[in-house]
């Protein structure tokens, strides 16, 4: 048996890890107690995803579907036929060929970069990705105030003095846009050190266990005390007028819009009375230096990127961007910022055929893909490729999406199980695991310094491919040779790839050798003078590197026309137009006793990943989501704990058992996203477990997502909760 160090790709923690490894198997995951970046830390997901990529359910050969079934072919015949069917779309119109791109893929450095290669190749725009389910908002205020999508501010945490965490849940979590491993160590080291740590959501979280204080706000409403809280910072003298003065354009237009939105106006919505939020704002002006965290939670709201503004204009205008103890902005292995800029990576002037969304991140809203699919005319979209993501069980209004994917000409999945996408492909590609390909970190660590304990690091592969799985790298670099053109229209970064690829063969042995990945991140490292690869790798416990710096932002980094943050953005300031509408129509809901859902999140399960794993879906870890409920709120509709309810809104419904918890504020459930796998025939622990997907209960389509990110509204939403009429016992009371 050997110990090989490596760190885990599951969420922006990337733990430190120890493999022990018998016969090229993975006998168990622990903690890498001397890593220097994560505090010997990782979390019950990160410690058994190994029997999820050991699973017998794992891909190993490519499968097309043949009069209904999945029948293994060839890669040769594979990527021969895929291509021949890119290459008659192409023909015609380039953009009747589309992509989403999910979660997975984002957390590895050459996965994204060689899928948007291949897009690019071809001459398509229409890319979707996971983005507008959960952070686009950040994208969207980044790329509006700052000039660059990635300028996104994260808390200074080892100086901070005034934290507010609003909208997320980092305990269970882990951090959103930075890399802080250990959350419950590092806020118990803020809070021990005397710092303020105020938890602001509508259920009395894990977080809010740990932290100084907790105050409860009503789902959706975040925009509205925001705006209150803004206008109370002015009332109380707290701008730093020359940070105002010398780094920003547009405080009087700002200005002018939270003047009407004083603290007892708000208060009746949002729940907090204009006496504790004032109190509020007194605590976080007088610190000394503040941080406002968010999250998932606030962006998914139906205001989620207005309350990302102006949670960004608080920090500005407080004086607390770009200053220690407040929000810092990272630096990486190079200038990502300037050389995105100089080469136009992140223009949004493209506009979808559908709604006119302008593209974020070289991508249009999830939110319309059902739409592109299914509305004839130039454009629609007739075949697409899905590559790290199960967007039929984590986009909103999945039930209708399944249908558009039914009508297309070819859907191409590339994954490591038949999941409920993959279950629908025409081709299935299999790819390696995260454990089988060499790495460095993925782009927020490594090209934006998005890290609370600045390290570099590098892995080996530390277990063999099985069977022809293959990386994405290599599968886009045959599939756009095969299409008749070139990743990223570059006939000579082609044909570099296909030498690459050749040399790899004959040093290989092995036919089915890809491009080399390890070379490619060595370049990487040199070019931007951190040595080499195979150097990197000795430092096994992480090597320490360049961390975040205040006094390193305003005025030297920001990527606006005149290099100043922008307050009152147009398309900010328009879409604020539509705020007194929303605020009556919550106003509304609230008099009817309307039931507002959101999400929960679990230690023992991430997103749609991990519910094949049998150790971290049974017992105490739960064999299924649920709907939690106030237990006032419950009875008022007689239910009783473990009652099966019907949850129904204007799009969709689903059956769930009942749990109990007065952490929720009265008026509001919750149900965990992820679950509902009963529809993938190559999950068989998932597959035979309870649960529903709660996405069926959002909507789609251009009228039911944000104008101005693209974010599809997926919590605070209205629903009607009712006792069903179905035995628990019943296989089928746990979904639609």
């Amino acid at each position: 048996m050997s110990e090989v160090h490596t760190f885990c790709r599951i969420c922006e923690a990337s733990c430190g890890l120890i493999a022990e490894i018998d016969n090229q198997k993975i006998l168990s995951f622990k903690p890498n107690k001397a890593h220097i970046g994560t505090d010997g830390f990782a979390c019950m997901k990160g410690l058994n995803q190994h029997k999820m990529y050991d699973s017998p359910d794992r891909l190993k050969y490519p499968l097309k579907k043949i009069n209904g079934q999945f029948e293994r072919i060839s890669w040769q015949q594979a990527i021969q036929e895929i291509g021949t069917t890119v290459k008659r779309l192409k023909s015609s119109n380039p953009n009747s060929i589309g992509m989403y791109v999910g979660t997975a893929a984002g957390f590895s450095i050459l996965h994204p970069i060689f899928a948007e290669g291949f897009m690019q190749g071809i001459g398509s725009h229409n890319i979707f990705s996971s983005s507008t389910q959960d952070c686009a908002n950040r994208f969207a205020t980044s790329t509006e105030m700052y000039g660059f999508p990635f300028h996104s501010p994260f808390a200074d945490l080892d100086h901070v003095k005034c934290m507010l965490i609003l909208g997320t849940n980092p305990v269970v979590s882990k951090w959103t846009f930075l890399q802080v491993a250990h959350p419950v160590k590092r806020l118990k080291e803020i809070i021990q050190r005397g710092a303020e740590v105020i938890v602001i959501d509508p259920r009395n979280n894990e977080t809010a266990n740990i932290a100084s204080d907790y105050i409860a706000i009503q789902p959706n409403t975040d925009v509205f005390f925001l705006l209150s809280f803004l206008h109370e910072i002015i009332l109380q003298e707290g701008c730093n007028q020359a940070v105002i003065d010398a780094y920003t354009t547009g405080f009087s237009e700002l200005k002018q819009l939270v003047n009407a939105w004083p603290a007892e106006r708000t208060e009746g919505v949002t729940g907090i009375t204009s006496g504790v939020l004032k109190a509020l704002v007194t605590t976080y002006l007088t610190a000394g230096a503040s941080a406002i965290v968010t999250g998932t939670g606030l962006g998914m709201g139906e205001n989620g990127t207005l309350a990302q503004w102006l949670v960004e204009c608080i920090t500005v205008v407080s004086g607390n961007l770009d200053r220690q103890g407040g929000m810092l902005v990272g630096e990486g292995l190079f200038d990502f910022a300037e050389f995105s800029i100089k080469h136009d990576l992140f223009s949004r002037e493209l506009t979808s055929r559908i709604g006119g969304f302008p593209q974020l991140n070289g991508g249009f809203p999830g939110g319309i893909l059902a739409d592109e699919i299914l509305t004839e005319g130039d454009g629609q979209i007739k075949a697409m490729f899905v590559t790290g993501g199960n967007p039929l069980l984590t986009m909103a209004n999945s039930e209708r999406l399944k249908t558009a994917f039914q009508h297309l000409d070819m859907l191409v999945v590339t994954d490591i199980y038949l999941n409920e996408t993959a279950s629908l492909a025409d081709y299935v590609l299999p790819a390696t695991s995260p454990l089988q390909r060499p790495d460095l970190p993925f782009i927020f660590p490594l090209f934006l310094g998005m890290q609370s304990k600045p390290y570099i690091a590098a892995t080996e592969a530390i277990v063999p491919i099985e069977g022809e799985q293959r990386d994405e790298s290599s599968i886009y670099t045959e599939l756009a040779m095969a299409s008749g053109t070139a990743l990223f229209d570059s006939a000579l970064l082609q044909c570099l790839m296909r030498v690459m690829r050749r040399i790899n063969i004959w040093r290989s042995g092995s036919s089915l050798a890809g491009v080399p990945q390890t070379f490619i991140l060595d370049l990487l490292l040199r070019f931007n003078g951190e040595g080499s690869f195979k150097a990197l790798t000795k430092h096994g416990n992480g090597k320490a590197w360049k961390g975040p710096k205040p006094g390193t932002l305003l005025g030297k980094r920001i990527q606006t026309d005149d290099g100043k943050v922008k307050l009152a953005p147009a398309l900010f300031v328009k879409a604020s137009g539509l705020l007194n509408e929303h605020f009556d129509r919550l106003r509304d809901d609230q008099s009817k006793h309307q039931l507002k859902l959101i999400t929960k999140r679990v230690h023992s399960t991430h997103n749609s990943w991990t519910q094949n794993i049998d150790e971290l879906t049974h017992g105490k870890m739960g064999s299924s989501n649920y709907l939690y409920m106030h237990p006032n709120d419950a009875r008022q509709r007689s239910l009783e704990e473990d009652s099966v309810a019907d949850i129904k809104t204007e799009t969709g419904h689903i059956r769930l058992a009942v749990k109990f918890t007065a952490d929720l504020l009265p008026g509001c459930v919750a149900v965990q996203h992820g679950w509902g796998h009963q529809h993938a025939i190559g999950l068989t622990h998932a597959s035979s477990i309870s649960g529903a997907n709660v996405n069926i209960l959002a909507s789609d389509g251009p009228e039911n997502i944000e104008r101005v990110s693209g974010m599809a509204h997926l919590t605070g939403i209205p629903v009607d909760v009712s006792l069903a009429k179905v035995s628990i016992n019943q296989k089928s009371w746990s979904g639609v």
